[in-house]
């Protein structure tokens, strides 16, 4: 018979970098991880499973994700679940005169509308009994005006207030008379880490990401952190026992 899932982690943005470093990273510590991603994983793992999902299609995204997993994620046996909103689109880059509505549109349904709908959906559907850990995965960006930066800053600025809402929403209720439930809101800035979007950033051009060459020094002088480091962090805060309904928090902070 198979073993039964007593903890099992969503997390989005699998396919490369920090998700499936932190994929790799919950396996090891026996965790089941199901990977939503547009792009095929490398990961083979028996406790693996892959999602082909498109965030960007909020439209059909709840329809999708209650289909594919509605009833795992409800299933009472689970007694730790966790959400790791760590997929963001980065192709619009560029200083606030030069965005483009349509790709900022495209960017904030990644970005914004995707994880706040996976959470909500995830708290609606999950047994109330159950521990839930989200996870937002920020940027320094999102507290600091980067020029350039303009759409994925504002973005990732807007999920950080977001994940705030949650947490302040979920002690409304319970002070309104509501059941306790465990569930905690991670911020998490992961630093600088080597990632796509760093290769985006030094491919651009000054025109486009005035900041362009400090990000080509930093990969010049190695210091970019790997992938793996954010990944243990963001696990070591899902297997925490006891955590506050909000926090914020930096790669080695």
């Amino acid at each position: 018979m198979p073993t039964p899932v007593t903890h099992l982690a969503i997390v989005t943005g699998t396919s490369s970098g920090i998700g499936a470093a932190l994929a790799t990273e919950l396996l090891d510590r026996g965790w089941d991880v199901v990977g939503i991603a547009r792009r095929p994983s490398a990961i083979e793992h028996p406790g693996f499973r892959h999602v082909t999902l498109d965030l960007g299609d909020t439209t059909n995204l709840t329809d999708a994700i209650e289909r594919e997993l509605g009833e795992v994620v409800s299933d009472p046996g689970i007694e730790r679940l966790a959400l790791v909103n760590n997929a963001a689109h980065i192709g619009l880059l560029g200083t606030i005169e030069q965005l483009d509505p349509v790709g900022l549109a495209e960017v904030y349904a990644v970005n914004v509308a995707a994880p706040i709908a996976l959470s909500g959906w995830l708290l609606r559907r999950a047994n109330p009994q159950t521990t839930i850990r989200i996870v937002d995965v920020s940027t320094g960006a999102a507290t600091n005006p980067y020029p350039g930066l303009g759409a994925y800053g504002t973005s990732k600025a807007a999920l950080r207030l977001a994940g705030m809402i949650l947490a302040e929403e979920l002690d409304a209720a319970e002070q309104g008379g509501g059941a306790p439930r465990d569930v905690s809101i991670l911020s998490y800035e992961p630093g600088i880490v080597d990632t796509e979007m760093q290769g985006a950033l030094r491919a651009s051009t000054p025109d486009v990401i005035p900041l362009r060459d400090f990000f080509v020094e930093l990969h010049r002088e190695g210091q970019l952190a790997p992938a793996s480091e954010p990944a243990l962090e963001i696990a070591s805060f899902l297997d925490a026992a006891v955590v506050p309904r909000h926090t914020e928090a930096r790669l080695g902070g």
